[in-house]
């Protein structure tokens, strides 16, 4: 069986954006591979963090992936600093990657734009994405088109490492794209992200979700309730493809077509397909804060799982490099 990785930054609670955009396909994959689920923390401190806040926002984090579905029955989970061999093999994959190939990543050209002062761990944050895939030899990483130039840069790294020790002991993971579009943020204009105030949380109650819901951005040229509308190009409708089934998104494309409904009757429907699916997530979620032991456990077990397997990998790899 084919082993899948894929890690999350511990943002705290999920929000839809998340989970239409990686999680809700970690659920579906569980069930055809072996997967790896990673809550990446040390990822996280790259920029301004308080501790305290980080340890919650990790644990908010787990609670909303089991309660989202990964079973740890059928997956793992684990967050990253459980297991130190990540950044131990990060550094020595540091040794054998071109500085050149870290300043032409897409997204560190982007945020080092928007930084007064670059710290070294923005530049070789790949490397330590490389290091999380490869020192569990997957083969498949689930990411979506914007981050296929990350996955190159870990094959890349591992031809490098295997080439300059005569090994073949790093798999070239190829990457699972994932069918869900880019879930974009309620104003319609940019993706969904916390920072941005443009989300709606993953665990939130119906009224909450209802407050969010109704003021968010729908077509434009739907001035009165008269104009009719063009769903493609509307943020509502393509969230009703993601909660909606296939006779329930046509309907609403006829009716936003036609004036049939307001876009307020659009989003009410919205809001029933959503709840649907939510509302037995977030009851989930209360059962598990309920229960922080569950929770801890889920993680113990995960760490102890992928330790194992990644003090194996780094004992192959000490040998062959002459270090131990």
């Amino acid at each position: 069986m084919s082993t899948i990785f894929s890690g999350i930054q511990p943002s705290g609670e999920l929000h839809i954006g998340n989970y239409l955009g990686a999680v809700r396909n970690w659920v579906q994959l569980q069930d055809r591979y072996e997967c790896i689920y990673s809550i990446v923390d040390y990822h996280a401190i790259i920029g301004t963090f308080e501790p305290d806040d980080l340890r919650r926002r990790t644990r908010e984090m787990a609670i909303s992936l089991l309660a989202a579905g990964i079973d740890p029955a059928k997956s793992t989970l684990f967050v990253q600093s459980m297991v130190p061999e990540h950044t131990e093999l990060a550094w020595i994959f540091n040794t054998v990657t071109p500085v050149g190939e870290l300043e032409r990543q897409t997204q560190f050209k982007e945020k080092a734009q928007r930084q007064e002062s670059v710290n070294a761990g923005l530049l070789i944050y790949p490397v330590l994405q490389a290091a999380d895939i490869l020192l569990y030899r997957a083969d498949l990483v689930p990411v979506g088109e914007d981050q296929v130039q990350h996955l190159e840069l870990a094959r890349e790294v591992a031809r490098k490492w295997n080439a300059k020790f005569a090994s073949e002991l790093f798999l070239e993971p190829k990457p699972l794209l994932t069918a869900t579009r880019r879930i974009m943020g309620l104003d319609g204009q940019t993706k969904m992200s916390k920072s941005l105030g443009n989300t709606i949380g993953l665990l939130e109650e119906s009224d909450e979700v209802w407050a969010k819901l109704r003021p968010a951005m729908t077509d434009p040229a739907r001035v009165r309730r008269t104009d009719p509308g063009t769903p493609e190009i509307c943020n509502i409708y393509h969230l009703h493809n993601a909660f909606n089934d296939e006779a329930t998104v046509e309907h609403v494309a006829v009716q936003c077509r036609s004036a049939g409904w307001g876009c307020i009757d659009c989003k009410k429907v919205l809001l029933d397909g959503m709840m649907r699916e939510l509302t037995p997530i977030r009851e989930r979620a209360r059962e598990l804060s309920a229960h922080p032991e569950r929770v801890t456990d889920a993680l113990a077990e995960g760490a102890a799982h992928c330790g194992k397997i990644a003090r194996e990998t780094m004992r192959v790899v000490r040998e062959t490099m002459g270090l131990r």
